[in-house]
């Protein structure tokens, strides 16, 4: 289980990774004046957040793929943690993947209850 929840998280952070730079630099691109004038172009609502969790997001699930090996409990929250940052900042249909996988890779990580070694990490 902690094999699959360092793959499916890696997955889901690199796709959020994918997300989180173009939606960084749509924001970017958003804040020029002449852009602003445009009346056909979707805004961002609050671009700040947006900027912060392109950037949070996807390094709270590549950090908890890498720990769901050796400290799984701490590696799925961080999973889980990153799963509702992607689901509830980004709006849009190819959100939901990454969410699922680092929602999914959570779960894994926190269901493999003790570790192949004997020492617990709870």
């Amino acid at each position: 289980m902690r094999n699959a929840a360092t793959a499916l998280g890696m997955i889901g952070g690199i796709l959020a990774l994918i997300m989180g730079v173009i939606s960084f630099g749509w924001t970017e691109f958003t804040q020029q004046e002449q852009v602003r004038n445009l009346d056909f172009l979707p805004l961002p609502e609050n671009p700040e957040l947006l900027r912060a969790m392109s950037v949070l997001a996807p390094i709270l699930a590549i950090a908890g793929a890498g720990m769901a090996r050796y400290r799984a409990l701490w590696g799925g929250l961080l999973l889980i943690a990153a799963a509702l940052a992607i689901y509830t900042t980004f709006t849009n249909f190819f959100a939901i993947f990454p969410a699922a996988l680092c929602g999914l890779a959570g779960v894994f990580a926190i269901a493999a209850g003790r570790p192949d070694e004997e020492k617990a990490h709870f």
